[in-house]
């Protein structure tokens, strides 16, 4: 999902123009969206970590921690981040950052993590996706976001969730696009190492590939389901993924 902003111009925007727009469109607009090079995950991890080096604790770092969250970074990794950078930054920075962090996950813990989950992106989780729980190992929310033209589905995986293998068949184009908009999970085709998904990360999906997708042992997923338009496009469903493939991923 694109990282937008308008801190700078809702703070700066009279103020100080230039710095607002750089700040609005520069480094969020540009820099934040170069996914290509590195994921949100890990810009996340290296703005966390200088901001600790520098000492800053204030209302920024606060919201990178928050970002970091919603980045799919969990409470484990950001204590072992700290704990790593504390011998390079500085045992008295560590020390303050962790009282933010603390703060920050332990909002996890305010309500259920469902609706933790949902909190952390724009697009509702929907329903129970009862007309293919069968394809699904564990429970999984739909939401239709668009029915006309290209159809659109926010899929939620609840933490372990993964849909069967499967193959969407077309005899002329077709496929379907996957983007991940909250938590971490897995995509995998068939004969392939699976790939990490987090928030904006995007997976192209030719017709007749056969793969499964889903959520983290540890974490809830959601992703937006693109149906590509194919001639005589149809899905077929096929075994489920077994627990000691969905167990052996790292």
């Amino acid at each position: 999902m694109a990282v937008k902003q308008t801190a700078g111009r809702d703070a700066l925007g009279t103020f100080a123009p230039k710095f607002a727009e750089l700040n609005d469109d520069v480094l969020f607009g540009q820099v934040w969206n170069r996914t290509d090079k590195l994921s949100s995950r890990d810009r996340s991890l290296v703005t966390v970590t200088a901001l600790m080096a520098q000492g800053l604790t204030d209302s920024s770092f606060r919201y990178h921690l928050t970002c970091a969250r919603q980045n799919g970074i969990t409470r484990e990794e950001i204590a072992e981040i700290l704990t790593h950078a504390a011998f390079y930054a500085g045992w008295p920075k560590a020390w303050a950052a962790f009282n933010m962090a603390k703060e920050v996950w332990n909002q996890e813990d305010d309500g259920d993590p469902m609706s933790a989950h949902a909190a952390s992106m724009v697009f509702p989780i929907g329903a129970p996706n009862d007309g293919f729980a069968q394809y699904f190992s564990g429970q999984s929310y739909l939401a239709p976001l668009s029915t006309e033209q290209v159809g659109i589905f926010n899929v939620t995986f609840e933490p372990g969730c993964r849909n069967n293998w499967h193959i969407h068949h077309a005899e002329a184009n077709g496929g379907q696009i996957l983007v991940c908009v909250a938590g971490r999970g897995w995509y995998q085709e068939w004969g392939k190492p699976a790939r990490l998904l987090t928030p904006g990360d995007v997976v192209n999906i030719p017709a007749g590939v056969k793969h499964w997708h889903g959520a983290a042992k540890d974490s809830w997923m959601s992703h937006l389901a693109v149906e590509v338009p194919g001639t005589n496009a149809r899905n077929e469903w096929l075994e489920p993924v077994s627990d000691e493939q969905y167990e052996a991923l790292a």
